[in-house]
């Protein structure tokens, strides 16, 4: 449709001008500019043909909630999704309320643990809250499916699923085929892992699936699903996997390299300061769809994405206030204000048959609410101070007069007043 002032509409129900390249040029545009930070886009040319339909497409991304909170690593496809929206199409989320009970086998050497249906539950309600701090929530643009809708099927359309694949195409995979090889495990409940993800596209008729590289055999596998069910075969379009603030590994809370969407100001302030120079580019261009990291000193530009990752999912407010608590701590070397103050019994009286000493594992779960497993950890690795003074590692514990009344601190960033009582 093309308006008086010769500027034609496109599916996001905005305009853009005619030039005379006509819907074809404008789809190829757009495709262009949703696939300029993808890995992969699949197959060549097809995300143009699609776009060229005029329609709004469907674009699937599927969560499975094996975990309570979505980190950073999560928001870079979440990202990708609403750049959809914001062209007019409808992002599909999928809640995967049947495969987290099955586990995604990629890039997994082992069988994952079941989890327990009250707890993917509980994940589910948090993942749809938290994606909404990305996704635009317009019911024309967002539609939100929990695939227990459908995958709680008969036999005979399991027979059916079953036959669209072969062991051959599933051991192709490079983390079944390394298990295979080494002889280790692989359950057939894996196997059939890929096949109900790849029905997931059958049951919205998805134009697109976006997913990261990890999930490329997942992606493609569903469009041979899609077609012996007759459906059109959708567009594989995968993104890169965020490296964590350590810059090595994927960003996972199985790692400890993570920043959570949630997490507090100070928090995901202080973590994005601390990843390396060299992941810079990659978090300004996929986290903020920035492009390039902006000419200035490292110190700088981890500074202001920093800033711009607390506005994002906080606000302006709360990522000023975060910058200044981070200098009065770690540049001024003040305490912060706002400590909180612990109460810890101590462990009675040596005469009486108790070791009178302060056993630091049980304050620190107390203080922070953290693993006693974690606080071992955290000390055997030095990141434990008393009144600044890192504890000895190793030490686990101490006379009372050597923390009543002091700060602990757990980390960088944690501060809590120890009050012991006797």
């Amino acid at each position: 449709m093309t308006s008086a002032g010769g500027e034609r509409r496109v599916a996001g129900g905005g305009t853009s001008r005619n030039d005379g390249e006509g819907p074809g040029g404008e789809a190829r545009k757009q495709a262009a500019w949703l696939s300029r930070n993808a890995v992969d886009c699949l197959p060549e040319g097809a995300l143009a043909a699609k776009l060229a339909l005029g329609r709004p497409l469907r674009v699937k991304f599927g969560v499975d909630p094996t975990a309570p909170d979505i980190h950073l690593g999560h928001t870079v496809v979440f990202q990708k999704l609403r750049e959809f929206q914001d062209l007019g199409h409808r992002a599909v989320l999928i809640i995967g309320d049947y495969t987290a009970r099955v586990g995604d086998p990629s890039g997994r050497s082992t069988l994952r643990p079941m989890l327990a249906p009250a707890e993917i539950d509980a994940n589910a309600r948090t993942y749809q809250v938290q994606a909404l701090k990305i996704l635009d929530p317009d019911p024309e643009r967002l539609e939100v499916r929990f695939n227990g809708e459908w995958l709680d099927m008969s036999m005979e359309s399991l027979f059916r699923l079953a036959r669209t694949t072969t062991v051959g195409q599933l051991l192709e995979r490079d983390d079944f085929a390394k298990r295979y090889a080494a002889h280790e495990p692989i359950s057939v409940l894996e196997l059939l892992y890929p096949l109900i993800q790849g029905y997931d596209s059958v049951a919205v008729r998805a134009d697109v699936e976006l997913g990261g590289t990890d999930q490329k055999f997942n992606l493609l596998l569903a469009r041979d699903i899609q077609r012996a069910y007759d459906c059109p075969q959708q567009v594989a379009l995968t993104m890169p996997l965020l490296t964590g603030i350590d810059g090595e590994l994927k960003m996972s809370k199985s790692y400890g390299n993570h920043v959570g969407i949630t997490d507090p100001p100070e928090e995901i302030y202080g973590r994005t300061l601390s990843i390396p120079d060299t992941s810079l580019a990659s978090w300004y261009d996929l986290l903020l769809s920035a492009g390039p990291a902006p000419e200035l000193p490292a110190r700088d530009a981890k500074r202001a994405l920093a800033r711009a990752l607390v506005a994002r999912f906080h606000d302006d407010a709360a990522a000023r206030a975060a910058e200044e608590r981070f200098d009065a701590i770690h540049v001024r070397r003040e305490l912060p204000d706002d400590m909180p103050e612990v109460r810890f019994v101590v462990d009675g009286d040596a005469g009486a048959g108790g070791t009178g000493l302060v056993h630091l594992p049980a304050l620190l779960r107390a203080a922070f609410g953290i693993s006693t497993s974690e606080a071992r950890r955290a000390l055997a690795q030095g990141a434990v101070r008393i009144e600044g003074e890192p504890v000895a590692g190793g030490t686990l514990d101490l006379e009372p007069d050597a923390v009543d009344g002091r700060v602990l601190q757990f980390g960088r960033r944690r501060f809590a007043r120890v009050r012991l009582r006797r």
